[in-house]
């Protein structure tokens, strides 16, 4: 291993705490940290005693879930980041604040009865109980999420008593129903998100990252440009269980990109490649991030459903980066990683294949009806004792600790944005500013369904370069998918197509956090970084369009047959838009059969038979042209 791979891996850790604020946490050692350790193993604990034990109310279940994270918030997220280099230091007050905080909400779970029988009588206390509960909720969710969101929040909130709601009213709404902090975000996030936060820590611990890029390695380390290809394709693997773009980019960006800038790719190009496939891995079936839980919940579609809709638009992505790479190859010359540094496909396999297990596991329960929460846990008891299969994957008492205090941990982030989401969504459902938003967009639009399309998608960018997927989803379902919808979109395509804008966020500038982690991997511009990113997942910008005109993209109301020629269709729509973005098809293209290129592409991605034959009479053209003009000049 190169000195530059080992820099960038031991870096790992302060680059994700660096573009990923969620990551930003005290340090802990010895005594201490065996204490944290032992809080957030309880902590998981409870998780999986209410999930598959006992039942709760689902006022006591949310409460206690949220006002344990609140506790153990403020312990690990110190007031200021530069606190955290501090190691085995709790400041006093964040004892103090995180027990107010739990205290609050655990004083619903014990009255929950009492206060719904009230209902908007709300006792001074009780008001009391609610404003501290929720400020001290907000001061958390600075610390480790970040401002843009306080900001939306609170401009919802200020919305509300200028429409003339009191306090007694706005509390009610917030903090004592389930239409508020502890609403639906909160519900989804405690039962079903939760279970495949730890499932991912316990594939994370098991090994099977490395796994998944010498498996790349195997498949695509010798064809031309072969590092980035390997990128892409470890990187849409580990996707399938990671939901943090830039956790995906760190994690395997510290060993793809040095070596893509030692294999000729520039180093902009190099960060632009991992960013742009880790931030995918949010769209990979079958885990797919927390927001695809929330998606189940708000749309009333079966999880396992919505899935299934999204492997085609998966596929597509990850083959339009996938042939980008491979352009881009083809026109610097570059060769592939030397045949002795590739391992053999059927050794690995044999070796570690069972580490794809879980995943296996995971989707044929879900797929024969089990909720998405036992399938969870069905897959993490397979992953530990697949584990035992070897003993450099073998879980000890100690990694098995680890794994579940990582999961734990990593659950504080998605819940916090859940519940600031629940503010938004709680504010909209007492004020009805959902409905007035969705009348002002349809005016300006004058009810041109591709205008409010585009509206839709620059909300969702905007919200989403500093706000979360799972809460800028959230919000933008409630306030922007309705609108599409009334346009007659389908309701899995209105909310995919939300889904799918709040994700590219951390690609595009000015704010995109993966292309900036990856660019301080590559030693990179980090402007540059996004905008190849974004060039090279075009993709994401044009599918969405794609399945909200033509649902077939989603497999809805598709036969076998349709499905068969949409895939090879759209395959052959991407690798034209692929070679008119970099410019290079067997040889250069020129600027106007470039454009004639991606014309042709998005007409094969459209499922429409007329689209198909004219998307390939275009392409076709382009073709031709790359081998006439060479006969021509010899």
């Amino acid at each position: 291993m190169s000195e530059e791979t080992t820099a960038a891996e031991k870096s790992a850790d302060e680059l994700i705490a660096q573009f990923d604020k969620e990551s930003n946490t005290r340090r802990f050692s010895g005594v201490p940290n065996i204490l944290i350790q032992t809080l957030l193993i309880v902590f998981a604990a409870y998780v999986f005693w209410v999930t598959l034990i006992v039942s709760l109310p689902e006022q006591v279940r949310r409460c206690l879930f949220l006002g344990i994270l609140i506790f153990i918030g403020y312990l690990l997220y110190p007031l200021r980041p530069s606190f955290t280099k501090r190691e085995n230091h709790i400041a006093w007050y964040d004892f103090v604040l995180g027990a107010a905080g739990a205290g609050c909400f655990f004083y619903f779970a014990v009255n929950f009865q009492v206060i719904v029988n009230l209902a908007v009588r709300l006792r001074p206390q009780d008001v009391a109980v609610g404003v501290v509960g929720t400020i001290l909720l907000v001061e958390l969710c600075r610390r480790v999420v970040g401002i843009p969101i306080l900001v939306v929040a609170s401009g919802f909130i200020i919305y509300a008593f200028a429409s003339g709601y009191n306090l007694r009213r706005i509390v009610h709404q917030l903090f004592y129903t389930t239409d508020g902090i502890i609403g639906t975000p909160i519900g989804v996030c405690s039962t079903f998100i939760v279970m495949f936060i730890f499932l991912a820590s316990f594939l994370e611990k098991s090994g099977i990252a490395s796994f998944f890029i010498d498996l790349a390695n195997s498949v695509a380390g010798f064809a031309s440009g072969g590092p980035a290809k390997v990128a892409v394709i470890a990187s849409a693997l580990m996707g399938m269980y990671s939901g943090s773009s830039v956790a995906n980019t760190v994690g395997s960006g510290s060993v793809t990109i040095p070596v893509m800038k030692k294999s000729g790719y520039r180093p902009e190009f190099a960060a632009a490649v991992e960013a742009s496939a880790s931030t995918g891995g949010q769209i990979m079936p079958p885990i797919m991030g927390a927001a695809a839980f929330l998606m189940s919940e708000l749309t009333g579609v079966p999880y396992f459903t919505i899935a299934v809709a999204a492997i085609l638009p998966a596929v597509l992505y990850f083959t339009g980066i996938f042939l980008g790479v491979h352009f881009e190859a083809k026109k610097l010359g570059l060769k592939g990683l030397p045949k002795e540094s590739i391992p053999h496909f059927g050794r690995l396999f044999l070796a570690k294949g069972y580490l794809f297990l879980p995943v296996v596991v995971l989707t044929v329960f879900m797929g024969i009806g089990f909720t998405p929460a036992y399938a969870a846990c069905f897959a993490i008891l397979t992953a530990i004792v697949v584990s035992f299969f070897r003993k450099d994957t073998r879980f000890t008492p100690r990694s098995f600790a680890g794994a579940v205090a990582a999961g734990s941990k990593n659950t504080i982030g998605v819940a916090i944005a859940c519940a600031m989401a629940g503010i938004v969504v709680g504010i909209v459902s007492l004020t009805g500013i959902g409905q007035i938003l969705i009348g002002a967009l349809v005016q300006i639009s004058k009810n041109n369904l591709f205008f409010a399309l585009f509206l839709t998608m620059l909300s969702c960018i905007v919200l989403g370069m500093g706000i979360p997927t799972t809460a800028n989803y959230v919000i933008m379902a409630t306030i922007t998918a309705p609108i599409v919808m009334k346009m007659g979109v389908p309701i899995l395509a209105a909310h995919m197509f939300v889904f799918y804008f709040g994700i590219v966020a951390d690609i595009t500038p000015p704010v995109a956090l993966a292309a900036y982690a990856g660019a301080a991997i590559a030693k990179a511009n980090p402007i540059k970084a996004g905008i190849t990113a974004t060039k090279l997942a075009l993709a994401a910008f044009i599918i969405p369009y794609i399945f909200v005109l033509d649902p077939a993209l989603l497999l809805i109301d598709t036969t076998p047959l349709q499905i068969v020629r949409i895939f090879i269709t759209s395959c052959i729509g991407m690798a034209s838009i692929a070679a008119g973005v970099s410019g290079y098809m067997f040889r250069n293209v020129p600027v106007v059969l470039r454009l004639v290129a991606i014309g042709g592409g998005l007409a094969l991605i459209d499922p429409g038979l007329y689209t198909d034959l004219a998307g390939l009479a275009l392409i076709a053209l382009v073709v031709v042209s790359q081998f006439i003009k060479p006969r021509a000049a010899k």
